[in-house]
């Protein structure tokens, strides 16, 4: 089962679970409907244009911006040139439901993913001063200053002929 949908001004040929990325849309982690629907198919290499009401549903999981294009204006023998940089917003947006003719096609739940326990531990080590140090120990170095350069050398007055 898939669709074909426009977004953005872009069509997208998605299915269940796929994660297309679109043109800004929604907020964080809300649910996003295509209603601009321009064909299904069911399988079996029918494809149709519905008659009917037809829905496409997804997740938002990520929203960030893409890739820097430069954009670059010159004009020749004027000493014009400018250059400019975009970065287009972006929503990913997983598919996970698409509903046509009474029959409803849904992606498989993603597991949940266990946040990882951070490491306590080593935030509460604190660093060893060098007068705590044992005292057969030998002292942390300490760096040396730069030396200072010389003065440039004056240029020798001109002899007058």
């Amino acid at each position: 089962m898939y669709a074909v949908i426009r977004a953005g001004g872009k069509q997208y040929r998605v299915a269940p679970g796929d994660v297309i990325r679109v043109e800004s849309v929604g907020d964080g982690d809300s649910n996003v409907q295509f209603s601009d629907v321009l064909a299904v198919s069911s399988g079996d290499g029918q494809i149709a244009r519905p008659q009917s009401e037809a829905r496409v549903v997804g997740q938002v999981v990520q929203q960030g911006r893409g890739d820097k294009v430069l954009v670059f204006h010159y004009k020749r023998k004027k000493q014009y040139k400018k250059l400019r940089g975009h970065r287009q917003g972006f929503t990913a947006v997983r598919i996970t439901e698409i509903a046509y003719d009474g029959q409803s096609f849904t992606a498989p739940e993603l597991p949940k993913k266990e946040a990882k326990p951070k490491k306590a531990a080593a935030a509460e080590i604190e660093p060893v001063e060098a007068e705590e140090a044992a005292p057969g120990a030998a002292a942390p170095a300490r760096k040396k200053a730069a030396a200072k350069k010389p003065e440039a050398k004056k240029a020798a007055p001109k002899k007058k002929k």
